[in-house]
């Protein structure tokens, strides 16, 4: 089974390619299961005069759930595609996301934490944001968060949990613990988080999770999934390769997929 659950398409305003495109490149890489996984629209600022690209616009959301699911139809001989969202979590709108979430018929749903406020934690033109304060703070903050949006209930699976290391920065001292808590409410929600492979061509040049990390949710018994988070079509798969050796190595045998909000486990 080759599977890549977490994807991005030109709707989104920072990747590029028609969702077709995507389908018709899992088909040439032999995957077995796409993940179709575009961003949630923003919520908590103005698009107009926000940075560009950075979500789809609301009025695509349908569009997008349209051809996704006649994409899932057309090509249903060829592969399996199951339709997601990229969910993201902002506190103080966990009602509008929840009306999202629920006005369609999606076969699963990612919960990401990219915004600290109006801070975009995993934008590179926002590394300024990182000035003056202390790391440490900011990963309190950010995990802090993580365990809000585990304990919604609105995911099926939390993505690149420890994405707050995208660019390097980090506090001298431990996280682990930090890390360990936000674990801990996935593994109390019962929901499951991703291996998302796509920290090998971050400045961080790790995946996310780290092998710690995942050395923990094995210990735990916390399901994985895995996704390359390919915002060009070409990058489909990108390092996937690599994410099952990584998981084989630390004893995986078997990885989440989705279809209609219910989780099934499937031999790597």
């Amino acid at each position: 089974m080759l599977i890549d659950y977490h994807t991005h398409h030109v709707r989104c305003g920072h990747a590029s390619g028609e969702l077709e495109e995507y389908v018709q490149k899992g088909v040439e890489l032999g995957l077995t299961q796409l993940g179709l996984s575009d961003h949630m629209p923003l919520l908590h600022v103005d698009p107009a005069t926000y940075l560009p690209g950075m979500a789809m616009a609301m009025d695509e959301l349908p569009r997008y759930v349209e051809e996704a699911f006649r994409l899932q139809q057309q090509y249903k001989s060829q592969i399996d595609i199951r339709v997601g969202l990229e969910g993201d979590y902002i506190e103080g709108y966990e009602q509008d996301i929840e009306r999202i979430i629920r006005a369609y018929p999606w076969d699963y749903v990612i919960g990401s934490v990219h915004f600290l406020g109006e801070w975009d934690i995993s934008d590179y033109r926002q590394l300024d944001k990182w000035n003056g304060r202390d790391p440490y703070d900011v990963y309190v903050q950010y995990y802090d968060a993580v365990g809000k949006a585990v304990r919604t209930g609105f995911y099926d699976y939390i993505g690149h949990i420890d994405v707050i290391k995208r660019f390097g920065y980090k506090p001298e001292q431990s996280v682990e613990h930090l890390e360990n808590q936000a674990l801990d409410a996935v593994r109390a929600s019962g929901i499951a988080i991703e291996l998302n492979a796509s920290g090998l061509r971050m400045p961080v040049k790790e995946m996310f999770p780290s092998r710690r990390m995942l050395e923990y949710c094995f210990q735990q018994g916390i399901p994985l999934t895995i996704g390359s988070d390919a915002h060009q079509p070409e990058r489909l798969t990108q390092y996937l390769d690599q994410a099952v050796d990584l998981l084989q190595d630390i004893g995986f045998t078997e990885l989440a997929t989705f279809r209609q909000r219910q989780r099934t486990m499937i031999r790597m």
